[in-house]
């Protein structure tokens, strides 16, 4: 008989290093390794192939850390766009060595930080979320349900609870940078301004719209705009700007049941790791 695999429940804490250049990450790990491949290879295919990533999208992000760092990181050698080969500028070397050594050190102080006895790890998760800033009004935990996939764009189905679904238009590049698939934890980042308001069964949603339906919490209102509050089931919340004379024709107030439509585009996705 087949002895049951054992689980492993207990908290696990992981961690990367990043180099940034002003607001921009360019040094993740994967960028990290693309570069200790092409040392090893000699060639972006032969590291684009080593690393799992596509000729396209390697050399996409060897333009990008070129751009951010300043400065050359890889250099083309003789040979064609794909026969030729490609080589570490003495910068790159550097920037990997420091990097490598930099992961050592990290990996040592996650590990004693693992060490550390907890029985909180929804406490680590929110901790993880409050510390996400961006200047976007919303933004929606959920968890990636389902992936239409196309040439170029995807639809990723987010759950955000037992009954409520949302879904974003995304790239397909995104959606391998992003490593999504079902079950994937993300964020889904929703400008206020992108949302409409409706009454219920007034307004229906075009193709590649989002409709969720919830109660009117809070209005503030100013000559121009009116900021509206829209309470969703699973205790979450979505809050919209409209112009004043929109929202003056909608005749809303607080306690009203009313309806949010946003473009499938309009939703944003972010990752923690």
């Amino acid at each position: 008989m087949k002895k049951k695999e054992e689980t492993d429940d207990s908290l696990q804490l992981e961690g990367s290093i990043w180099f940034r250049s002003g607001q921009q990450n360019w040094g993740n790990p994967r960028r990290m390794a693309l570069l200790a491949a092409i040392d090893s290879q000699g060639s972006i295919t032969g590291a684009a192939k080593y690393v799992g990533l596509s000729y396209k999208a390697a050399w996409d992000a060897v333009d990008a850390m070129n751009n951010l760092a300043g400065e050359p990181l890889v250099q083309r050698t003789t040979g064609g766009q794909r026969g030729g080969g490609a080589r570490l500028t003495e910068r790159a070397r550097e920037l990997l060595e420091l990097y490598q050594s930099l992961s050592h050190e990290h990996e040592r102080f996650v590990a004693k930080l693992a060490a550390i006895e907890s029985s909180h790890s929804r406490n680590l998760e929110l901790i993880q979320h409050m510390m996400f800033q961006v200047s976007i009004r919303n933004k929606l935990t959920c968890a990636v349900e389902s992936i239409a996939e196309g040439k170029v764009n995807s639809v990723v189905t987010l759950a955000l609870g037992d009954a409520l679904r949302i879904r974003a238009s995304i790239t397909q590049a995104s959606v391998h940078n992003l490593r999504l698939e079902p079950g994937r934890r993300v964020i889904a980042l929703i400008k206020a301004s992108s949302l409409a308001f409706g009454l219920p069964d007034r307004k229906k949603p075009k193709a590649g719209q989002n409709r969720v339906s919830g109660r009117v919490s809070n209005i503030v209102l100013d000559d121009s705009y009116a900021e509206v509050q829209l309470s969703l089931d699973e205790g979450r919340t979505l809050t919209g700007t409209i112009p004043r004379a929109d929202f003056d024709k909608l005749g809303l107030e607080e306690g009203d049941q009313a309806i949010a439509l946003f473009e499938e585009s309009n939703v944003m996705l972010g990752v923690l790791d």
